[in-house]
């Protein structure tokens, strides 16, 4: 479910002391197993609550549109609260970056690989051009839950013969926003570094639910009691399935175990803030049962 390309040996999973390792043990396999876990045995769910677990299998997907997640909200799964099982390590993350990921086109001359003075290089000026997108005003800017945006050189194509100067280069970038800033500001600054191309992959809105909603607050407070210090999160980097939620007036939020590696070469999950995790999970279903207060609402 949900996880990103990597060696067949990351999806051989094993147990290193109290880590679980492999690909998407982190991001986000073990959050759902410990969610499957906490559901309500049928017929004892908790009154005036109704609880739906929806899993898809695109959140990694590069696609906009036909989401999973979006099918599930357009399809009638919705309700007053929404929880998305990222890796936030015990943290409830109220606010997360939105997401802008480009394909830009660059042009150069071609000439032999011999005299590559006498041609211009769309490889290298694909460079410098991402290069300029990273000095860009909105790359600098800072907010109360984030640093800085989040800028990735994703792909790159270029050349088609070693022997000559590249006269056209694709690349990929993922810029990530923070939630006060403008997409369509931002694309008007990259296109003023005049790129030959520029196309939007896709896009997301950032999230930016707040500790004041009573679900959000219950959550928390159930959270703090498992973790060390205050679980409300700094931000998350990254994008998740919760803007589905969001874009339909529901508040959501991320909250997963602790690990480290998602997407990398060492991806684990910590198996005691598994324990952690679905026990919380299934004391905030007591605590989101006194909130429904006998409301029929999901």
């Amino acid at each position: 479910m949900d996880v990103v390309p990597a060696e067949a040996s990351q999806f051989e999973p094993k147990v290193e002391g109290e880590r679980l390792i492999g690909r998407g043990a982190y991001d986000m396999k073990a959050a759902l197993a410990a969610m499957m876990l906490a559901m309500p045995v049928p017929g004892k769910e908790p009154e005036g609550l109704r609880v739906v677990l929806g899993i898809v299998s695109d959140e990694e997907s590069e696609e906009d549109k036909d989401r999973g997640s979006d099918y599930l909200v357009g399809s009638g799964i919705k309700g007053e609260f929404a929880i998305t099982g990222e890796p936030t390590d015990m943290h409830v993350g109220v606010a997360a970056k939105g997401v802008l990921a480009v394909r830009l086109g660059v042009a150069g001359r071609a000439a032999h690989g011999s005299t590559p003075w006498l041609g211009d290089n769309a490889v290298l000026r694909a460079v410098d051009l991402f290069r300029g997108i990273e000095s860009l005003p909105f790359a600098r800017e800072s907010s109360e839950l984030f640093d800085r945006p989040s800028i990735n050189l994703g792909r790159i194509w270029g050349g088609d013969a070693l022997n000559k100067v590249p006269d056209h280069c694709v690349i990929d970038v993922d810029i990530r926003y923070l939630p006060h800033q403008d997409p369509d500001e931002i694309l008007a600054a990259i296109r003023g570094l005049d790129p030959a191309s520029l196309e939007t992959i896709f896009a997301l809105p950032p999230i930016d639910s707040g500790t004041g909603n009573p679900w959000v607050k219950s959550l928390i407070a159930v959270a703090d009691s498992h973790h060390d210090g205050t679980s409300v999160s700094v931000g998350r980097d990254g994008a998740s399935d919760a803007v589905s939620f969001i874009r339909v007036g529901i508040p959501a939020v991320e909250f997963g175990p602790t690990g480290m590696g998602h997407h990398g070469p060492e991806e684990w999950v910590s198996i005691p803030s598994l324990n952690a995790y679905l026990e919380t999970l299934r004391e905030y279903l007591g605590s989101a049962a006194k909130l429904a207060d006998g409301n029929s609402n999901d």
